[in-house]
């Protein structure tokens, strides 16, 4: 029985896992990234790459914690430095870290979608860094309501709650499944990344219902406005995937 949270020792100080998980996350989905960027022909040069990079960690710097201090928006008047640099977000990385692609693109000139190669090292990372949110229980902002569900877990405080982390683990590696399945097929340029955030934007919409949240605007939390706004940029997208899945139905059943 796992005992939360659960944390190693050093010279008798007690020290939680997710910080060597979170930094492994990085290295290894970095790793990825190179190891599956040199099995393709890509048509952004490496510098532009390294720039698009830069300008992804940028934005994901910021936006992983604006939109975690709007979790709360019932302190946001009490925030202090160190608040502002321990709040992180997975979501708000991911809707940051895009706004910080598109601005650089901008700015260097690529009008080409960039996103594809990074979607696979994303998972990687998401997994690993999920595994140590998990192993925090409630001493990271990512677990659920009090609940009677048969995966129903002790996550530190006694009570029998969601483990968000663990569900997102085993939705992880539902997409990462989803995207070797589909990596032979032939889409467009930056469908993929596409398919990616809609997805797990999707999820965390969902999954924010059995967290204990804080309402922000109209009953809906900073994480909800977000997967809102992920839906509405790529609703192009969304329509179009939507038609071909309906013509798909249409000539396989008639």
């Amino acid at each position: 029985m796992i005992s939360f949270p659960v944390q190693f020792t050093i010279n008798g100080e007690l020290y939680h896992w997710h910080y060597i998980l979170e930094t492994l996350a990085f290295i290894i989905g970095i790793r990825v990234y190179y190891y599956l960027k040199k099995k393709v022909k890509d048509p952004i040069s490496d510098e532009n790459r390294l720039w698009i990079m830069l300008g992804a960690m940028l934005g994901a710097l910021i936006g992983s914690r604006l939109i975690a201090i709007l979790e709360t928006p019932n302190e946001l008047g009490h925030i202090t430095f160190m608040t502002l640099y321990s709040s992180k977000t997975i979501a708000g990385g991911l809707l940051g870290g895009l706004f910080g692609v598109e601005i650089i693109k901008k700015f260097i000139g690529v009008k080409i979608a960039s996103g594809d190669l990074y979607v696979i090292p994303i998972l990687v990372a998401l997994f690993i860094g999920r595994i140590g949110c998990f192993l925090m229980g409630i001493d990271e902002p990512t677990f659920g309501i009090k609940t009677n569900f048969f995966m129903g877990m002790d996550l530190g405080d006694g009570i029998k709650r969601h483990p968000v982390a663990l569900y997102e683990m085993i939705y992880l590696v539902l997409l990462f499944i989803i995207f070797q399945a589909i990596k032979s097929k032939k889409l467009l340029n930056g469908d993929r990344f596409k398919l990616f955030m809609v997805l797990y934007f999707l999820y965390r919409f969902l999954i924010e219902f059995i967290k204990p949240y804080q309402s922000l605007f109209l009953n809906l939390s900073s994480i909800h406005w977000s997967a809102i706004f992920i839906f509405l940029y790529y609703y192009k997208f969304i329509i179009r995937l939507m038609t071909q899945i309906l013509l798909t139905n249409k000539q396989t059943y008639g």
